[in-house]
């Protein structure tokens, strides 16, 4: 199974946070490895609570299911 180390799932939370700043959005980020297993998550100030849960449900399903969106 494929892995993602810790350094680059930060890295991918503080590029997502990055964009959100840029559009004016404040986000839940949440990253998984190939297993679908939280690896890594932010919640950023002001993000709705209720993005919490979507947002990890959506990082598990493009695990489960590597198709295009």
């Amino acid at each position: 199974m494929n892995t993602i180390s810790s350094a680059r799932a930060d890295e991918i939370i503080q590029r997502a946070c990055v964009r959100a700043d840029e559009i004016g959005m404040a986000a839940c980020i949440a990253v998984v490895d190939a297993g679908a297993h939280l690896k890594a998550f932010r919640r950023m100030d002001g993000a709705f609570a209720g993005a919490v849960d979507v947002s990890q449900r959506k990082a598990r399903t493009a695990a489960l299911f590597p198709l295009p969106s």
